[in-house]
């Protein structure tokens, strides 16, 4: 099956955020030991979330199984895609469960972005045309784009489905001619070494064949049944991406043809707040200091401080 699809624009510079956190107050008993989030996700593609007006690549939280990300409310983000191989791979994307380029409700099988081999960009919002976008942008959930249209079940998540390219079949060996009849109504050569050596080389050929269509219908199987896109009931976030303002970014068009129907890697990130992740505990927080008793009521409120006073001086 071949479909046109998008190519990715020019790649912007990386930057990358320090995943660390701040210095917080410890006791000599049991020192608060902050877990290290990461900054980027997957294996075909290193999937990032980049925070536009700081340039920082987002922490992404593991907790229970799931990645997530903090936004803040009004903030410009981009999705940064690194291709990991030295081939090209479809990126279907998806925010909040709508395709990026094409607006529908995201499937695996739609249009998406192709990277060249080591390619890097970032993608900075809803494709619009060939040359506009409508930014990502943190929002409340009942602005985001989803919403607005129609489809609130899915806001909170960014999805990257990541295929590879289905290589061209190897040209056929060259057909070696029959042999001429001779004289005697026999044919001149039958059973001889060099016709022994092009029947096994044919039956090994059928044989390699065979074995390799079973070797990628194997992978095939097992990457239909791990890439399945369960989903997973879970309350609604307070953030949503919003349909942001216009802006300039150019695409070429090219053709590319999956490799197999299933997506050979899938990325899902969450995000919502900072807030709502630190109360959910997504993010751990310090314990808070521990301040020192109030002084409380005084026994002796009519005295001042200090020491005796001297006498006055006589006269």
């Amino acid at each position: 099956m071949k479909r046109r699809f998008f190519s990715t624009a020019l790649a912007a510079t990386a930057m990358t955020a320090m995943a660390s956190l701040p210095a917080c107050a410890q006791t000599s008993e049991r020192p608060y030991v902050p877990s290290t989030p990461s900054s980027r996700i997957g294996s075909l593609m290193q999937i990032s979330v980049v925070d536009r007006g700081t340039g920082a690549e987002l922490p992404i939280y593991r907790h229970r199984g799931e990645y997530w990300v903090a936004g803040r409310p009004g903030a410009r983000y981009a999705i940064r895609a690194r291709n990991a191989m030295g081939e090209r791979i479809m990126a279907v994307m998806s925010v909040d469960g709508v395709n990026v380029v094409t607006g529908e409700t995201a499937g695996v099988l739609q249009n998406g972005y192709v990277f060249s081999a080591r390619e890097r960009s970032d993608i900075t919002g809803w494709r619009k045309s060939d040359s506009q976008i409508a930014a990502f942008e943190f929002a409340a959930a009942g602005n985001s784009y989803a919403s607005r249209t129609g489809r609130p079940d899915d806001v909170g998540v960014i999805g990257v489905a990541m295929f590879r390219e289905r290589m061209p079949e190897p040209l056929p060996p060259p057909v070696t001619p029959f042999p001429r009849r001779d004289d005697s109504g026999g044919y001149g050569g039958y059973g001889s070494e060099r016709e022994r050596r092009s029947e096994s080389s044919s039956y090994q050929g059928d044989a390699r064949a065979k074995a390799g269509a079973a070797d990628s219908a194997a992978p095939a199987a097992a990457a239909e049944s791990s890439g399945s896109l369960a989903r997973q009931s879970a309350p609604s976030p307070s953030l949503g991406t919003a349909h942001g303002r216009r802006e300039t970014s150019y695409v070429g068009k090219t053709t590319f043809e999956r490799a197999q129907s299933s997506p050979d890697e899938v990325i899902r990130i969450r995000y919502d707040s900072r807030e709502n992740l630190v109360a959910a505990g997504v993010i751990q927080v310090p314990p808070a200091p521990r301040w020192p008793r109030p002084a409380g009521p005084s026994p002796f409120p009519g005295s001042d401080p200090g020491y005796v006073p001297d006498p006055p001086s006589r006269y």
